[in-house]
């Protein structure tokens, strides 16, 4: 049965390590970004990651996307999860989406404020 005590009691432990785990790793990544990272240059056109890089940038950014998702119904930074993996993953469309995303004027405040804190000039948006 799907909602039988030991489904819920696992659900419970992964809802609260991936709360954790989102807790440290989305504020180190949003400090990483460049802050031109949503400006188009040629300096970044031209690079081209291995395939194993690739792979493994993928992988990760799907994880952080279905985690992401799962945060918007328990507890987490659910959007900011899935903007980061969206940065991650590689399909056509990305850069509009992450746009779309990043132009909101909450999801904004919230990461040049945490940036901002962390010494860090505010993301530009184009």
């Amino acid at each position: 049965m799907l909602f039988s005590a030991k489904n819920l009691w696992w659900l419970g432990i992964f809802s609260l390590v991936s709360f954790i785990a989102t807790l440290i790793a989305i504020p180190l990544i949003l400090v990483k970004i460049p802050a031109d990272y949503f400006l188009e240059t040629s300096e970044k056109a031209g690079l081209r990651p291995a395939i194993m890089t690739l792979i493994g940038r993928n992988i990760l950014g799907f994880v952080f996307l279905v985690m992401g998702i799962i945060m918007l119904f328990t507890p987490g930074q659910g959007i900011l999860t899935m903007l980061i993996g969206l940065s991650l993953l590689n399909f056509p469309g990305k850069r509009r989406l992450e746009l779309n995303l990043i132009r909101r004027p909450q999801v904004q405040r919230a990461i040049n404020w945490l940036r901002a804190k962390y010494g860090k000039p505010p993301l530009l948006i184009p």
